[in-house]
């Protein structure tokens, strides 16, 4: 496993690290031991990063991440995300009482007293221009609830706002193979201001397994089924955005080019790790075979300028249409 300075923090955390949506829901059916094993496998790997967030499950994925970190010797880190809780998710809801709440509940549903990273959960763009809420976040470092804080964002302007703030720590934001908008500017500016990255929904939705097909179905509980017109919340947290049949194709563009040795899995992971400015990929996994062949794309070889190009190319003429300038 290879590791990554994340920010300004000193931690060094494992550049394919873990993200626990799918087994807190919205992802269709979990097993709470299935689950932990593979966390614990994740473990057994490397991985010492796991992103999670109250809303999982309300709140399933932090109380196994709780239990994962009794059972086991290995230090982790854990981060979690505030903010969606809001019903309605409004602007004004992100004010100090509203977010010592979730902070509260977090800490105990992950059972310390000190949250390791904590991150504004993809809030209405209005919230990264109000100062007051980022001087909450500094008031709960100062009171020792909070270790560090960063963001989670939809856009790439929502990022760039975001890192303004000296106190950032990190961006989680979509990039994929299906979206190389944050590569254009913000990641420039992500090295500029020593901010780690956090790459999420990194094989779209499942999408870059390779494994879905025109008939392929999805419980009624599956964001997958419900969200993607973006029903529920925004529409490029499922399929990144891009139309489904579309990606199809896309993908089947993609297996021509994947380099032999590698699943598509490993290919969509591996070029996500090309990125110097990423610290980690969080890629989700519901069972340990999951979790071994995600993890495994971390020490696999570099790709070629060759393969990078034609990845971009596949990009430009297939999917860039339809997301490149909405996030």
């Amino acid at each position: 496993m290879e590791y990554r300075e994340l920010g300004r923090t000193g931690w060094k955390v494992s550049a394919l690290s873990f993200g626990t949506w799918a087994i807190g829901g919205t992802w269709g059916p979990t097993d709470e031991a299935e689950s932990l094993a593979a966390l614990r496998k994740a473990v057994e790997l490397g991985v010492n990063f796991f992103d999670t967030a109250d809303v999982y499950g309300d709140g399933i994925s932090e109380r196994l991440l709780a239990k994962l970190k009794k059972e086991i010797h290995e230090p982790i880190l854990i981060a979690t995300k505030a903010g969606r809780r809001l019903d309605p998710h409004v602007t004004e809801g992100y004010n100090r009482a509203n977010i010592h709440a979730f902070v509260e509940r977090s800490l105990k549903n992950l059972g310390t007293e000190t949250i390791d990273l904590l991150q504004l959960h993809c809030p209405p763009t209005p919230v990264f221009y109000m100062p007051e809420v980022f001087g909450v976040l500094d008031d709960l470092v100062k009171a020792g609830k909070l270790r560090y804080y960063g963001v989670s964002v939809e856009k790439v302007e929502e990022a760039l706002k975001a890192i303004e703030y000296p106190n950032v720590q990190s961006v989680q934001i979509i990039f994929n193979m299906f979206r190389h908008r944050p590569a254009d500017l913000f990641f420039e500016q992500a090295k500029k201001h020593r901010v780690g990255i956090l790459a999420r929904v990194p094989l779209s939705s499942g999408m870059l397994t390779g494994k879905m097909k025109p008939d392929s179905t999805f419980t009624a509980d599956d964001h997958r089924q419900f969200n993607r017109a973006g029903e529920s919340f925004d529409r490029g947290e499922t399929f990144s955005g891009v139309d489904y049949n579309t990606s199809l194709k896309a993908v089947e563009e993609l297996r021509a080019v994947c380099p032999p040795g590698m699943s598509l899995t490993q290919f969509a992971l591996r070029w996500i790790l090309m990125f110097d400015a990423v610290t980690c990929a969080i890629p989700g996994a519901k069972r340990p075979s999951q979790a071994e062949e995600n993890f495994a794309a971390a020490d696999l070889p570099p790709l070629s300028a060759e393969t990078m190009a034609q990845v971009k190319a596949i990009y430009d003429h297939s999917i860039r249409e339809q997301v490149h300038h909405y996030w």
